[in-house]
């Protein structure tokens, strides 16, 4: 399956101008058209899926043509997007490589003063202790201090992975029940469209035996 595309104005604009054009309801259509051009990988799944949805309300010959127009456009806006996604991610990551840098810098600091304070508070101690005392029982306190961290920081990394699975998996299923609800759709919208023609046929006939 193809990534979702977060952000689709310009192309979307477009669509809503061509489904106006046709007369056709661009609430309910568009935001079919767009999910096919989404999710579909290649061309030729998207050209199929297409022209179920366009056969509902077009005749094979000009459903056959929009189609083409809207996989063009698509195709150039896709590409337009992603030559200028590239510039904004060169940016970025010149940007986040300086913030990296800053926060090492910031972080060296901050485990020099700890130390620091650690030393103090180690030498603070062997000033107190008398020669009965035992130092190693002394230097036990601050051995916790980065098992502590360390724990606590493993219990971050696996609830951000366990979320990160929750949402991968919860995306997985509603692109699932949406492509279903938008076979469904189609296949409501053809028995539509047949029902009008039979319907249709059914008058022309009774005009006829009427003459």
């Amino acid at each position: 399956m193809a990534a979702p595309v977060s952000n689709t104005g310009e192309f979307e604009r477009w669509l809503n101008d061509r489904l106006d054009s046709l007369e056709v309801d661009r609430e309910v259509y568009g935001v079919y058209i767009l999910g096919v051009l989404q999710e579909e990988e290649s061309d030729e799944e998207k050209e199929d899926a297409l022209q179920g949805i366009l056969s509902a309300f077009l005749e094979e010959d000009n459903a056959e043509d929009v189609c083409k127009q809207i996989i063009k456009q698509w195709t150039d806006w896709r590409n337009r997007s992603a030559a200028k996604s590239d510039e904004d991610a060169e940016v970025q990551a010149i940007a986040s490589m300086i913030e990296k840098q800053a926060q090492i810098v910031v972080k060296q600091k901050e485990v020099s003063e700890e130390s620091k304070k650690r030393k103090e508070a180690v030498l603070a101690q062997y000033a107190n202790v008398t020669d009965g005392e035992d130092e190693a029982e002394e230097e036990e306190p601050t051995n916790f201090t980065p098992n502590d961290k360390s724990l606590f920081k493993n219990t971050n990394v696996e609830e951000v992975l366990s979320r990160q699975r929750q949402k991968r998996d919860q995306a997985r299923d509603d692109s699932q029940k949406k492509k279903e609800g938008d076979k469904m759709q189609r296949e409501k919208d053809k028995l539509a469209k047949q029902d009008r023609k039979e319907k249709e046929k059914k008058r022309t006939q009774k005009g006829e035996r009427k003459r």
